[in-house]
Formats: C-alpha cells, structure tokens, sequence
C-alpha cells in the first residue's frame, strides 16, 4: 500500500467517524449503541414498529408548515384568517411543535423504549391542540408533559454513560421544560424563549460534543467549553428575572459557544471530502456563522430588545441560519434511524441551504436598515428555503426506495 493510498483511507475512516463513532477507534459508543448492545433482543422489542412513528413525524411537519405560515402573517403576508389568528403561537409551534417533537422522537429512537415516545407524542398533539383552539392552558399542559418525558429521556442517557455530552443534553432539555412552564404560567411568550434558545443550542452541541471525540480536543478545549455552556446557562436563567443583564450574558455564550464549535469540530476537516460527508460540514460550519452572529447581535444592541428589529435579526441567525442548518445537514442521517429508509446523497441538497442563507441575509437587512419590505420578503424566501428542502428530502427517499425495490 502506497503512502497516498494510505493517507486516502485514513481521510475515509475520519469522514465515516464523522457520521457514526463506532468507525473512529478512539471514540466510545453513542447512547444507542450502548443501549442496544446492553439490554438485547428484550429491550428490543419494547420499540414500537416503524410505521408507528410516522404520524408523530406528521404533527411534527404540520407544525412546521402552519408555524412558518404564522410567521409570514407576523410579517405582514396575508392569510386566511384561521392561519392568520395562529401568529400568537409562531414561536411554540416552531420551537416546541416541529424542534420539540422531532428532537424527542430522534431520542426515543434512540432509547428504544416505548414510554418514550409519549415525548414526541405528546409535544405533537400540544401543538396540533394550540393549532385547533383548544383552551389556551391545554398545549402548553401536553408540550410540558412531554419535554419531561425527553427529560426523563436525557436523564438515562446520562445515568448509562456519565459524560459532558449526555450531561449538556440534559440541560438543553432541562432548559425546554423551563420553558414551557413560563409558557404555562402565562408569562409572556418573549420570556421563553432564552429558553428555547437553550435547549436547541445545547441539544445541538451536546451531539457535536460526542462526535469531536473522533479528535480528542485539548483540557483547555474541554474547560473554555464547559466555561461558554455555565455563562449561556446562567444568561437563560438570569433572562426571566433581569431580561436585558441575562439576554446579554445569553449572547456572550452563544458567541464562545460558536467559536468553540468553528475551532473543535470535526467538520473542519470533513469539509474537504466529497458527497454527504461535505455537505454535512458545509451546513455545520455555516451554521456556526449565524450562531455567532447572533451572539454578536445581541451583544451589540445592548441585549434582546423585544419586539424591535434587532430582537427578529438575532433570533433567526440562531433559530433559522444556525438550527436549520444543522436540521439540513442531519436530515439524511436522522430519518434513515427513524423511518428505517435510506436517503440517498444529491448535490440538489446545496440548492435550498443556499437559499436558507441567501434568504436570512435579506431579512436581516431589512432589520438593520428598517425596511420592512426586505424583512417581509427575506421571510417568504426563507419558507421557500424550507419547503425546498422538505420537498428534495421527500425526492430523495422516494429515489431511495425505488432503488432498494430494483435491487440496486
């Protein structure tokens, strides 16, 4: 074997690491695979069929597609006035009805346990419940009931293997039922979403976190980690008390935090490989740019001013440019555990990323310059952006299928 040779299989291994750590020597079991491996066929069976989880994938997108409708209603697009009347309920239906529900499903999965998908299922019918007219204390009731059971979720994952990532995932879902009791006691909306912020920011880093294990990072590395998770954590809890001190220490975090991720993740290198492998680093690494623009746009205006400007550009660099991000880049490994299907790589993928990118620069234009116009039609371009990747994803499964059926 030639030295070049040599160098390309050592390239592959780390692109395989990248995906699942069991490829990468030095990197310990995920949770699902400890937890497979420990309970056997018994725990197994407790799983609920595939097809069982579909419906809850379906309330998760119905949350997707009616939240993103309220959004462009708060935006100033015109609606039918059942949709319109949602615009109250942008906020949970995204952070709870579609993060929320697909997060908990992905973790049940994981746990492979049928009480946890009354996490999922419980978020999903919260919202599908606000989404109807239900009594105002119902949703907020189902989706608190069920970011507990994620919780309760979290919480065996760190029982079975105690290490910063399966602890930072429990604090992201420690932050969501935060949250949502705000929400259920009535408190304003805006008060809950530091939280919300939370528990997606931390979720998402937590996941990095178990993969930068493929490259061990430094004891400086693990403690500036630590260090950026305690002032975002104490900035969410400082928030409900002292907004703008909190919201503040809130965009301290996520900026350290952003630039953490940029330097320690794997991505770095991922990037110059071909395929899914890059384009999973693309995403990443592009997201970690919203995430530290928020930071910075916050820190910038002082704190989040509530219902200004600044307040839409800095929660959607880190809801839409940094979240969706990730969400784009782990869609095809994500639904191939969840629904048992493959989802085979196109360079189609770049088109609505790039339109997700291209879309959130206008409509953080508009809010830096007070046109409403560019922030109205920065908005639509983002629900363009999304229903392109749903869409392309749904192509690709269904090319996935037609390639399994022919034998290919």
């Amino acid at each position: 074997m030639d030295a070049r040779q040599d160098v390309g299989e050592r390239k592959a291994n780390l692109r395989l690491a990248a995906l699942n750590p069991k490829y990468g020597k030095r990197a310990s079991p995920r949770p699902l695979e400890i937890i497979v491996a420990s309970a056997g066929k018994e725990k197994m069976s407790a799983d609920v069929p595939v097809a069982w989880r579909v419906p809850l994938l379906v309330l998760a997108f119905a949350s997707l597609f009616l939240g993103m409708a309220a959004g462009l209603a708060r935006l100033g697009w015109l609606f039918p006035a059942p949709v319109a009347e949602l615009a109250a309920l942008h906020g949970p239906l995204m952070a709870c009805g579609f993060f929320g529900t697909v997060i908990s499903l992905e973790r049940a999965v994981a746990l492979s346990r049928r009480w946890g998908y009354f996490g999922p299922l419980l978020t999903g019918l919260g919202a599908a419940a606000g989404i109807l007219g239900a009594p105002f204390a119902i949703a907020p009731i189902m989706v608190a009931m069920g970011s507990a059971v994620l919780l309760a979720a979290s919480l065996v994952f760190y029982w079975r293997q105690q290490e910063r990532f399966t602890l930072t995932l429990a604090l992201g879902a420690a932050c969501w039922v935060l949250g949502n009791l705000l929400w259920l006691a009535g408190r304003p909306i805006y008060l809950a979403v530091p939280f919300w912020i939370g528990f997606l920011v931390l979720t998402i880093a937590g996941e990095r976190l178990e993969l930068s294990r493929v490259l061990p990072p430094s004891a400086v590395a693990r403690r500036v980690f630590v260090a950026a998770i305690l002032v975002l954590l104490a900035g969410i809890a400082l928030s409900a008390f002292a907004w703008t001190a909190g919201t503040l220490l809130l965009g301290a975090g996520l900026l350290v935090l952003s630039l953490w991720l940029m330097r320690q993740d794997v991505a770095r290198r991922t990037v110059k490989g071909r395929g899914l492998p890059r384009f999973i680093a693309v995403c990443l690494l592009t997201g970690y740019v919203w995430l530290a623009l928020s930071g910075l746009a916050i820190l910038v205006a002082g704190g989040l001013d509530y219902g200004g400007a600044s307040y839409d550009a800095a929660l959607h660099a880190v809801l839409l440019g940094f979240v969706f991000s990730m969400v784009f880049g782990h869609a095809p490994i994500i639904l191939p555990a969840v629904l048992r299907v493959a989802v085979p790589y196109t360079p189609y993928f770049y088109l609505p990323l790039a339109l997700l990118h291209v879309s959130l620069l206008i409509r953080l234009a508009g809010d830096w310059t007070t046109l409403a116009q560019w922030r109205a039609w920065g908005g639509a371009l983002n629900g363009l952006a999304l229903l392109a990747f749903v869409l392309g994803t749904i192509a690709a499964v269904l090319r996935g299928l037609a390639k399994k059926k022919a034998g290919l």
